[in-house]
């Protein structure tokens, strides 16, 4: 028996998602724009505030869970969630940008992940690249009539063909009125498990990607989540719609 419900958006409500999802993109470009050594991660959240304001929406991810920041600043081996600080960025970094907006009703969420002053680091830029191509896979996936199992299993296999592991402990999700719904999206899995997928569905898939073992602990921050073991990690997300001739990224 099905123990949750899962929205299905009119093409009216995709629309307006589509709207804030543009919104969103055209944030979280200025916001990555910004990022060069010497500036805060708090600097950052200011600047993300004013933007969101300055499109007339609102932050999705401020007083979520009782989270106190517009934007997640999750720099190396921390994973996703932390909260902006004084941290002051160094080159090379690896500094994940998280974000989302309230457009007319409705949420998007979006990922991206930065080196830092664009140093030449190999293995970091593998990383980022795997990670990124681990999403596009996972949203060629989202087809209707395909299963949940068939986006996870596909982000698994491409990340560890790759040499490196996707993070078990946090998922994608629904999203719409409420920033996160039904279903959980993994970024692990089997293929033809799971979940229908069904045109009308809006998710967030988001690969997290760790150069060494997925066990994750909390970081000290009470929000954020690093890897156990120190390893580096990157993480992209778009908000992905579900229609009947295939998936239709809403976050660019």
């Amino acid at each position: 028996m099905q123990k949750f419900m899962i929205h299905i958006k009119t093409e009216q409500e995709i629309e307006k998602m589509k709207e804030g999802g543009k919104i969103l993109a055209e944030i979280l470009k200025k916001l990555s724009d910004a990022v060069k050594p010497g500036i805060t991660t708090s600097e950052l959240d200011k600047l993300a505030r004013e933007l969101i304001s300055s499109c007339g929406a609102e932050p999705s991810c401020l007083g979520y869970n009782g989270y106190p920041a517009a934007l997640c600043t999750s720099v190396n081996d921390e994973i996703a969630h932390a909260i902006p600080s004084d941290r002051i960025l160094k080159e090379g970094d690896l500094l994940k940008l998280d974000i989302g907006v309230l457009h007319k009703g409705f949420h998007t969420d979006s990922a991206t992940t930065i080196l830092v002053g664009g140093k030449e680091d190999k293995e970091k830029i593998k990383l980022l690249n795997v990670t990124k191509e681990a999403l596009n896979i996972g949203i060629s996936k989202s087809k209707a009539g395909n299963t949940l199992g068939d986006i996870g299993s596909a982000i698994q296999k491409y990340v560890e063909d790759n040499g490196f592991n996707v993070v078990r402990n946090l998922v994608g999700h629904g999203i719409g009125r409420k920033f996160h719904e039904p279903p959980q999206v993994s970024n692990y899995g089997k293929a033809g498990e799971g979940e229908e997928l069904k045109a009308g569905w809006v998710i967030a898939i988001e690969p997290m990607v760790v150069t060494g073992d997925w066990r994750i602990k909390d970081g000290k921050d009470g929000f954020g989540f690093i890897t156990k073991d120190g390893g580096l990690s990157a993480h992209f997300e778009h908000t992905v719609a579900i229609i009947d001739n295939g998936p239709v990224v809403l976050t660019k």
